[in-house]
């Protein structure tokens, strides 16, 4: 006798066909039956489900998997406010270019139009902030809903999709078959005449500059980049996303980060050069006007998707198809390019300002830590294969800014939202997708609350994870904003949280750098801790946050 299928079958199926791993996601009556089809697999391929303590990290979990991997993230909740809390991390992972799937619990079909308990337009509500999203109406439909919503996510900008499911269609009998495993769509490289124009117009700029971001760093695209410079001296800025895409032994061509507030070196060089080349560039990461606010650069864009155009980017020429192949096609005609020479004492000088930027200060008698300090102390420790995942708030400036990774995907930060609360999700999932290799989240004491919870998760995952808490009892980001425009601060303040009772609550180890001589010391300590997640309490002195804000842009404040 052939075994009864269900919708709910045929959602764990599809994920299967599509060989996701994990699924994050809460329970509730709407979805519980593809919950108890994960929980309880009839599926030997069925992906592994991990609980969260809260949808929106669920989100956040996924789309660090989507971030690391490149395919798409799955995270599932009920109906009602599950659907809703799942909005803020597929938003999030939609802007900042994270493949991810969300699925939601729905009412049943003939409750859809009436005032029932949890009924809501789940559909109209991810419509405008997700790539795809459609509720499924017929059951022997489903798979072919899920294996479009996947394709979405993963294609193109890669983002979120989002599907709807009414319970009866996930307690519906289903007679269809499976969307059988497809294979990703390969795109072939750019269009060869207009390559050999380009390669042209670098050899005849004096200071041609590589703008890496977002989409230059996959696998593919990094080696191609890296066997690029190994014949030419083209300098190169990366995007916070593009962090990780210049290797240890290409460090003579890489000169800073760019994102939030133009006063960087990477700034200066940008502004100097007379011909930017943007790599899988993507506005959001750092708009236009912000690098380039004359509207004066020439700019050339290599990328799998066309330009965003706007007034301060007006590519002049645009290479697309696949980024690896045209680069690999690209490197030879520029082989052996070298930078104008009227150039290299410049390039010195900005490499010298890099250096010398990520120097601490002499310690003082406080017994709060300077950033630049912490920075350096986790450098130390950190090796190339740990995935380092950063929240958002002052501490993330001066991580972006000075803290040095020789890894794509391996230095994690939200950019295009900057939103409060992905750091030790995102830090949890790659523990995950990197397993044997710790995973060092970073938050300020504001933002880890937002997700703190999911320190359970972590212990329960038993995650080899430190998380790291730079601690001064403001929302700190809005409040050296807000002096900088009001000469005071506004809505910043809280109350102290003992953060080591807190992760020992949980059942993880909670550590404290009580004086500045203790920093190296604690870390050792939390670095070598093996036995599940440690969280670590460092008070911070910001007073040096002014310099972050030097030469801000006024539409930035």
């Amino acid at each position: 006798m052939t075994e009864k299928r269900y919708g709910a079958d045929m959602i764990v199926d599809s994920l299967a066909n599509h060989h996701v791993d994990y699924v994050f996601g809460i329970p509730g009556a709407k979805i519980d039956r593809v919950f108890e089809r994960l929980e309880h697999p009839i599926n030997p391929h069925a992906p592994k489900l991990i609980v969260a303590r809260h949808e929106q990290n669920a989100a956040f979990m996924a789309a660090g998997m989507g971030r690391i991997t490149g395919k798409p993230g799955i995270a599932i909740a009920t109906s009602g406010p599950g659907a809703s809390n799942l909005a803020t991390g597929l938003m999030t992972a939609n802007a900042e270019g994270d493949p991810v799937l969300g699925i939601a619990g729905q009412v049943k079909r003939a409750d859809l139009l009436r005032s029932t308990h949890q009924s809501m337009r789940n559909a109209a509500l991810f419509e405008p902030i997700t790539k795809y999203s459609a509720e499924i109406q017929d059951p022997d439909n489903t798979s072919e809903i899920i294996a479009n919503a996947y394709q979405a996510a993963e294609s193109g900008k890669q983002g979120a999709a989002f599907v709807s499911v009414p319970q009866d269609v996930s307690d519906s009998e289903v007679t269809a078959p499976v969307i059988k495993p497809m294979e990703k769509p390969k795109l072939g490289p750019a269009s060869l005449p207009d390559m050999m124009d380009v390669a042209r117009k670098i050899k005849e700029a004096e200071l041609p500059v590589l703008l890496l971001g977002m989409r230059a760093s996959s696998e593919e695209v990094t080696s191609a980049i890296r066997n690029l410079l190994r014949t030419t001296e083209l300098p190169v800025v990366e995007t916070f996303q593009g962090a990780g895409i210049i290797s240890h032994n290409q460090v003579q061509n890489f000169y800073g980060r760019v994102g939030l507030f133009r006063n960087q070196p990477g700034d200066q060089l940008l502004a100097q050069s007379d011909l930017v080349i943007a790599i899988g560039y993507d506005p959001i990461e750092y708009e236009p006007r912000n690098w380039n606010p004359q509207a004066d650069a020439r700019t050339i864009v290599i990328d799998s998707i066309p330009a965003e155009i706007d007034t301060h980017f007006q590519p002049e020429t645009e290479l697309i198809g696949d980024i690896a192949q045209t680069l690999d096609l690209l490197t030879p005609q520029l082989r052996d390019y070298k930078v104008h020479a009227g150039a290299t004492r410049y390039l010195a000088s900005l490499q010298e300002q890099l250096v010398q930027a990520d120097v601490p200060p002499v310690a003082s008698d406080s017994k709060l830590n300077h950033p630049l300090a912490i920075v350096a102390a986790l450098q130390k420790r950190v090796t190339d294969e740990m995935t380092v995942t950063v929240d958002v708030g002052s501490h993330h400036i001066w991580m972006a800014r000075h803290f040095r990774s020789y890894e794509p995907r391996h230095l994690l930060f939200s950019n295009g939202m900057q939103t409060l609360g992905v750091a030790l999700p995102w830090g949890i999932a790659a523990t995950l997708a990197r397993p044997g290799q710790k995973a060092i989240s970073v938050s300020g004491d504001g933002g880890f609350l937002f997700s703190g919870m999911e320190l359970e998760t972590a212990v329960r995952l038993h995650a080899n994870l430190v998380h790291i808490i730079w601690d001064d009892g403001n929302y700190d980001m809005v409040k050296f904003q807000e002096e900088m425009k009001y000469g005071q601060s506004a809505g910043v303040q809280f109350g102290p949280v003992d953060f080591v009772k807190y992760a020992e609550s949980f059942g993880a180890k909670g550590l404290r750098v009580a004086d500045p001589s203790q920093l190296g010391a604690v870390l050792d300590e939390a670095f070598q801790y093996n036995d599940g997640p440690v969280v670590v309490d460092i008070p911070v002195d910001y007073s040096d946050n002014h310099k972050l804000g030097e030469d801000l842009l006024p539409d930035q404040l």
